[in-house]
C-alpha cells in the first residue's frame, strides 16, 4: 500500500519517463529489499491472517466485497506476506498468492510458520510469478482479488488485467484497490502540507526514485478514473461497483500521506468491483 523509504540509497525523486520492464525490476528488487522493514512497520495494521483492503483499515468481513468465498478458488494477485490469503483460508475458501518478490513471500512463509491456520484450514499456496504473465491455466479460479498489490508498480497494467480475465471462469469476480486517483495531485505526505493540489491529474508520468547511480529503484503509475474503467472494460470485465471508503473514526493511525486529516476531506483509496462478461452463446 505504502512504501518504507531507505533515504540514504535515493538520490533523486521525481516524474520520469521509465519502460515496462525497467518499472517492474525497479520494484521487484525494491520490495526484496524492504519486505522486513515494511512488515516491521505495517505488519501489527496488516495482522498475520487479516484481509484489510486499504489504509483506511476496511476489513473483507465488514464488506464482503468477494462474495462468498467458502470452498471457492481465490487467487490474490500482488500478495505480498499472503496475511489476505491467510484470512480467506480461513475462511475455507482455496487461496493462492502470487507476488513477483522473493523477499515478501519469504514473510508470508515466516507468518506460517509464527502465526499457523487454526486446524483444519488448508494454508494458501504462494507462487512467485510476474502479475502480467500468471503460471496458471484459463479459468483456473473462480475469484480474484489485489489490495494495494501489483498494479500501481506496472507501466502495463493492461496486461495484469488481461490475465486475470484470462485465468477466471467466465463471469468470475474481480476487485481491486488502489490509491485513489485524486490523490496524484497532493504531496504525499499526511499533513496540512499534503492538502494543496501540486500536480495535474492528467500528468501520467510515473513517480520513479534512482540510486546514486541513476539506476531506478522504485516505479509508480498513475492512471485517471476514466483511465481504469477503460482497462477494465477493454479486459472484458464488467464494473458492478465502486468505493470510496471514507476515513473511520476509528482510525487514528497515519499511513505516509494517508492520515485521518486527509482522510477527512478527501478519498484515498478506491475499489473497483468487477464481474468477467460471460461468454457468448452462439447457439441462437
Amino acid at each position: 500500500m505504502d512504501r518504507v523509504d531507505d533515504v540514504d540509497d535515493i538520490v533523486v525523486g521525481g516524474y520520469l519517463a521509465i519502460g515496462a520492464e525497467e518499472s517492474v525490476r525497479a520494484n521487484r528488487s525494491y520490495w526484496d529489499g524492504s519486505a522486513e522493514s515494511y512488515l516491521a512497520e505495517h505488519g501489527s495494521f496488516l495482522g498475520a491472517a487479516d484481509f484489510i483492503w486499504c489504509p483506511e483499515g476496511i476489513h473483507e468481513r465488514d464488506v464482503r466485497l468477494l462474495g462468498k468465498v467458502r470452498g471457492r478458488r481465490v487467487l490474490e494477485v500482488g500478495c505480498g506476506a499472503g496475511q489476505c490469503s491467510r484470512w480467506l483460508a480461513e475462511q475455507g475458501a482455496q487461496a493462492t498468492g502470487v507476488d513477483f518478490s522473493s523477499a515478501m513471500l519469504q514473510q508470508a512463509r515466516r507468518l506460517q510458520q509464527e502465526h499457523p491456520l487454526t486446524q483444519g484450514a488448508t494454508p494458501p499456496t504462494f507462487v512467485e510469478a510476474d502479475a502480467r504473465h500468471l503460471p496458471f491455466e484459463a479459468g483456473s479460479f473462480d475469484i480474484a482479488f489485489s489490495a494495494y498489490g501489483a498494479l500501481p508498480f506496472v507501466k502495463d497494467a493492461q496486461s495484469v488485467l488481461a490475465e486475470v480475465a484470462r485465468v477466471l471462469k467466465p463471469s468470475g469476480r474481480w476487485v481491486f484497490s488502489v490509491t485513489h486517483p485524486n490523490r496524484w495531485m497532493f504531496p504525499d505526505v499526511p499533513g496540512e502540507a499534503g492538502l494543496t493540489v501540486e500536480y495535474s491529474y492528467f500528468d501520467r508520468t510515473p513517480y520513479v526514485e534512482l540510486d546514486s547511480q541513476q539506476r531506478p529503484i522504485y516505479a509508480e503509475h498513475h492512471r485517471t478514473m476514466s483511465d481504469w474503467v477503460a482497462l477494465i472494460n477493454g479486459a472484458g470485465f464488467t464494473l458492478t461497483g465502486l468505493m470510496e471508503p471514507e476515513w473511520p473514526a476509528d482510525n487514528d493511525k497515519a499511513w505516509g500521506g494517508w492520515s485521518p486529516l486527509r482522510g477527512a476531506l478527501m478519498p484515498g483509496t478506491v475499489i473497483f468491483q468487477c464481474q468477467l462478461k460471460p461468454e457468448p452463446d452462439y447457439s441462437i
